[in-house]
């Protein structure tokens, strides 16, 4: 077992006798400063003490591999001879009551029993003495402080005589009344009388001796305890993290373990289509739009293959309607025709005059020359019908009623969700002889999809080869036309630490770099040579060694604190 006790990062000391004037002295200290706290860990678990009351602790109980907190667990702090439950709290701490924590003056060891479902584990650690105010300063001091002043600024006592006097002048002659009758303004009272005190501000100090001009924050500070837990960037570049503030942000961590994993190549390609699960609905000759009886489909709408999607009234030109009609009208005198001698061969048949074959000649006849009619009118006046080419959802409509179109125009296309691919370009090299194992894509703020390799193509497109994969499992909202990075992974292995690019951040000179969680409340920068594995991970080849925690969520967080 791995037991680090820690503390806050100390505050600045004051300035002592140097009598600077600088941007530092004007800081204040307590803002600055955490509130006095414990921290220790484990192989198992780490836990943070932070003095909430002058009689209570708050405990922060996390898993060290993961920082994940740790709200059901029980733990038992034994100080000195006394044995303490902590008390559970609905935000996931631990509240921690003795009168043994009413500001020790020595340190105190503290050790904890830790029982939860994720293992035991003892921690032990040592809180910190804290200090004590000092006593106020006495009277003798003061009028030391006062004397001391008036002889290194002899002009401060001139003022303060001349401002007194003026004071004590107004008021024996009206007793705070001016001629007037009316009182003096309480402003302008209180302005005299600290004029004429103004002559004596080593009054107000304790009297060690110290000529310092600058404000006495530090001094006052030093017998008061910090309450304020900031976030900040300490001098060596490190990052104070309170736990509160990591419950807050979500921290998590992993820990780094060497892996064997592929190189990969980034490819740029975009989602299309599968050729055999989609598809184009476009008129052949163009007319008018005319909506079927169910309406015209809209965006997102689910249709089967052979489903009518809209009609198309094709255009007759005037010289052509003039010809339909005389091709009409002899039609109907063959008709006219062949229905007389239909009427006399029956009337011959019934007589014995005739035969019966000729009954059934004419009567075919008549049954073609009705038929070549209804074709005639057939064209002339029947829309063409525009079907869906295959089972998904309309992807694109660019139609409406009435709209007029040409030949050849997309008015739907039908995408089926489960059927996409990925076109993406290989440029500078064979695509063929990548040796491509697997693949990953990924579109802007996008889970990462798995990619089946289809197939490359032998004819070059932008100088580069045209490489094809399959969708495996596309996600919900997926767009054709939707831009994706492709990571395709090659034969050749390498070894290195994995984690998720979640956990890659860039430093103020733009290099790449991982946050290491090095103790329970301090994060610290790691600057890493880095190789891309796919569209959710990268290797680190280099500058964080094997067991240490990196960062996986918050990384970006905890890189913007200043």
């Amino acid at each position: 077992m791995l037991v680090l006790p820690a503390a806050a990062p100390p505050a600045r000391a004051g300035g002592g006798d140097d009598h600077t004037h600088g941007p530092a002295e004007h800081e204040t200290v307590t803002a600055a400063a955490a509130r006095t706290r414990l921290a220790v860990q484990s192989e198992t678990y780490e836990l943070v003490a932070i003095r909430t009351g002058p009689e209570t602790l708050t405990l922060y109980l996390d898993r060290t591999a993961d920082n994940a907190p740790v709200a059901d667990a029980a733990i038992e702090a034994t100080l000195g001879e006394e044995t303490l439950r902590a008390e559970p709290q609905p935000d996931g701490t631990f509240l921690l009551r003795s009168p043994r924590l009413l500001a020790p003056p020595a340190s105190l060891e503290m050790v904890f029993s830790i029982t939860a479902p994720g293992g035991d584990d003892l921690l032990i650690g040592e809180w910190p003495a804290e200090p004590v105010p000092p006593p106020a300063a006495s009277l003798a001091h003061v009028h030391e402080g006062l004397i001391d002043d008036l002889l290194h600024h002899p002009w401060l006592a001139l003022g303060g005589i001349f401002g007194l006097g003026l004071l004590f002048g107004i008021l024996l002659r009206g007793g705070g009344r001016p001629s007037g009758g009316r009182r003096l303004p309480r402003e302008v009272l209180s302005a005299l009388l600290a004029f004429g005190l103004g002559a004596a501000p080593g009054a107000a100090r304790a009297g060690d001796g110290d000529h310092s001009h600058g404000p006495s924050a530090p001094a006052a500070a030093a017998g008061q305890r910090p309450t304020v837990d900031t976030p900040r960037r300490l001098p060596d570049g490190t990052v104070f993290l309170p736990k509160p503030s990591q419950r807050l942000l979500e921290i998590r961590t992993a820990i780094a373990a060497p892996e064997t994993a592929h190189r990969t190549i980034t490819l740029i390609g975009r989602v299309v289509t599968d050729p055999n699960r989609g598809g184009l609905a476009q008129s052949a000759v163009g007319g008018r739009v005319i909506p079927p009886e169910s309406g015209l489909p809209r965006l997102g709408q689910a249709v089967r293959r052979g489903e009518v999607l809209a009609l198309v009234e094709p255009p007759l030109p005037a010289a052509d309607r003039t010809t339909i009609a005389e091709r009409l009208g002899e039609i109907d005198q063959l008709i006219a025709a062949a229905e007389a001698r239909l009427q006399r061969a029956r009337s011959l048949a019934a007589t014995g005059a005739g035969t019966r074959v000729q009954v059934v000649d004419t009567e075919i006849e008549l049954e073609g020359l009705r038929r070549r009619r209804a074709m005639v009118r057939e064209n002339r006046v029947a829309p063409e019908e525009l079907r869906a080419p295959s089972d998904g959802v309309i992807a694109s409509a660019r139609v409406v009623a009435g709209q007029v179109v040409q030949a050849q125009d997309v008015l739907f296309q039908v995408v089926d969700p489960k059927g996409l691919w990925v076109e993406a370009l290989a440029h500078g090299a064979d695509a063929a002889a990548l040796n491509i194992q697997g693949a990953t894509a990924s579109a802007a703020g996008g889970a990462p999809m798995r990619l089946a390799l289809q197939g490359f193509g032998r004819a070059l497109q932008q100088q580069a080869t045209l490489v094809q994969f399959a969708i495996l499992d596309p996600p919900p909202g997926l767009s054709v036309g939707q831009p994706v990075t492709v990571s395709a992974q090659l034969g050749a292995p390498v070894e290195g630490i994995v984690v998720p690019r979640s956990a890659l951040v860039r430093g103020g000179n733009g290099e790449a770099m991982v946050w290491r969680h090095t103790a329970p409340e301090v994060f610290e920068p790691a600057p890493v040579r880095t190789e891309p594995l796919d569209a959710g991970r990268v290797l680190l080849a280099a500058g964080v060694p094997a067991g240490s925690r990196v960062v996986v969520r918050g990384a970006d967080l905890i890189n913007q604190v200043r």
